[in-house]
């Protein structure tokens, strides 16, 4: 059995378990759930929901919404079922690269997915077999981003966080499927260049390219004391369960 921990997010409103080994979720699921534009009554699903801490993250803002998670390893789901008490969570364990027949047969008004950190050979590879397994790509970008645009309905959107240096494997992996395509900077600090991007594409869109002033998270030049430093729009986001609008 994991050993878990129990933590907050949204300032409470939020409350998993977690392992306490292994991968742990950050600021990152709370940052691509807030700028997911699902409204009441829309369907989303989560590609690797791990416990399940951005789908929670966007029912505390849309608990009208109805939302499925997809995740390869059955504690970590298991885990996620738990976390979801009662909410309109269901969870499907299943491999990303096959999906299961379950959710083939399904389509949603948005997809939100956190993908593997890593490229397969980049980093130091983690001791703790589930947290490689979370953080490290075994399934390309490319398979994340065509089964997410083949489970969405026309319209529909996809909402990916993902480190800034992949921004050109985003856009190679992407085809005319989808199109509109927003992207968000979010940088740790001003004038910091910016290490994680949310994109955000809409199946059969057809605007521009639109490129989003940066989302500074932090306030000051550094970290001087105990305590976070959240900008107010980050703070909002992260502590107040705000929404990011992408426009």
């Amino acid at each position: 059995m994991i050993e878990t921990t129990f933590d907050s997010f949204l300032g409470g409103q939020v409350q998993v378990h977690q392992p306490r080994d292994g991968y742990r979720a950050g600021t990152d699921p709370v940052l691509m759930a807030a700028a997911c534009p699902a409204v009441a009554g829309d369907t989303v699903l989560e590609l690797g929901c791990g416990v399940g801490v951005a789908s929670l993250c966007l029912l505390a803002r849309v608990p009208q919404a109805q939302v499925t998670g997809l995740e390869l390893q059955p504690d970590y789901a298991d885990l996620a079922r738990s976390n979801a008490k009662g909410l309109p969570f269901e969870v499907i364990v299943g491999d990303v690269a096959a999906p299961p027949a379950e959710l083939a047969a399904l389509s949603f008004d948005h997809v939100i997915c956190n993908p593997p950190y890593f490229a397969p050979k980049a980093g130091t590879a983690s001791t703790n077999a589930s947290r490689e397994t979370a953080l490290r790509e075994d399934v390309s970008l490319a398979t994340w981003i065509d089964v997410a645009t083949r489970r969405l309905r026309p319209k529909g959107t996809l909402t990916m966080i993902l480190r800034a240096d992949r921004l050109d494997g985003y856009f190679q992996a992407i085809d005319a499927r989808m199109g509109s395509h927003i992207v968000l900077p979010l940088t740790s600090r001003a004038q910091k260049p910016a290490q994680r991007v949310i994109f955000c594409s809409r199946k059969g869109g057809r605007a521009g390219l639109q490129m989003c002033p940066p989302m500074v998270l932090h306030e000051g030049a550094q970290h001087f004391e105990d305590g976070d430093d959240f900008t107010k729009i980050a703070s909002d986001v992260l502590r107040g369960g705000a929404a990011i609008s992408l426009k």
